[in-house]
């Protein structure tokens, strides 16, 4: 199971929950730039660097929720990684997430390629476009915090009525 952290009690409910039931599951964290788990997990240090267009998911602390709770494996996602991974999701699968979602699906990735083959990777499609529709589809702001938007939200969209 791999999640981003907010209040951490995702991560940790499901942790708790899953290992009650499969005691070897392996649990990993999805952590984005200006967020200072992924330091903590990996180093033992609270130490965030830079920042991300993806605002709610950034934890600075130790929560309550997540006290004590070890997890197995720590993925940092740059923004980049994670617009890729929403955007791809939007245009070719159709289910309208978020770069929460995008930051999980991100992780997920990362988990599947280093545990390999025949295993089930789990997360959670967590948060609406709908939420950051200002920033998510608009490539002249994507652009000006170094991102590289994909071809097809770089080309015009238009939707023309069927006359018939």
């Amino acid at each position: 199971f791999v999640s981003a952290v907010g209040t951490g009690g995702t991560l940790a409910g499901t942790a708790i929950a899953l290992r009650a039931r499969k005691p070897d599951i392996a649990i990993a964290i999805a952590d984005v730039p200006g967020a200072a788990l992924y330091s903590y997990y990996t180093t033992g240090e609270l130490k965030a660097e830079a920042t991300s267009i993806t605002e709610v998911i950034r934890q600075g602390r130790v929560t309550a929720n997540i006290e004590g709770l070890s997890v197995d494996h720590a993925f940092f996602i740059e923004d980049q990684e994670s617009l890729t991974a929403t955007l791809g999701l939007v245009h070719d699968e159709g289910p309208n997430v978020g770069l929460s979602t995008g930051v999980n699906v991100a992780g997920a990735v990362r988990l599947a390629k280093q545990l390999g083959p025949s295993k089930t990777i789990v997360t959670i499609l967590c948060d609406p476009a709908t939420r950051y529709q200002s920033r998510l589809f608009n490539r002249e702001l994507l652009r000006s915090k170094g991102l590289t938007p994909p071809e097809w939200l770089e080309q015009p969209q238009s939707l023309e009525p069927d006359l018939l």
